[in-house]
């Protein structure tokens, strides 16, 4: 994560363990970046591309995981704290069309 820890503020879009969770991947994601970076400007034989082509994809990979699970709790913690059927249901269908665009 950087220097300065981000803080979580209070909401019904995910829950605060599920916001740590979730910055915790993507600083995992960041190193992993920045260790693509490294090898790249050491790369010196044409074989040092398969080392970085399998570090973007399992950075890739990783932030593909992280995509899931933050739709996984947004479902998850939006419906439970709908106020009835019909907001859980807006909430679902929401995600959904967020699921589609994105994904």
């Amino acid at each position: 994560m950087p220097d300065k820890e981000l803080k979580i503020v209070e909401g019904s879009a995910l829950s605060a363990a599920q916001k740590k969770d979730l910055l915790n991947r993507l600083a995992r994601i960041e190193g992993q970046l920045r260790g693509v970076q490294k090898l790249i400007a050491l790369a010196e034989q044409p074989s040092d591309a398969d080392a970085v082509a399998q570090q973007m994809a399992a950075a890739r990979k990783a932030l593909d995981r992280c995509f899931v699970q933050l739709l996984a709790n947004s479902i998850s913690t939006q419906s439970a704290n709908a106020q009835d059927l019909a907001q859980a249901q807006s909430a679902c269908a929401h995600l959904a069309a967020m699921l589609d665009k994105f994904a």
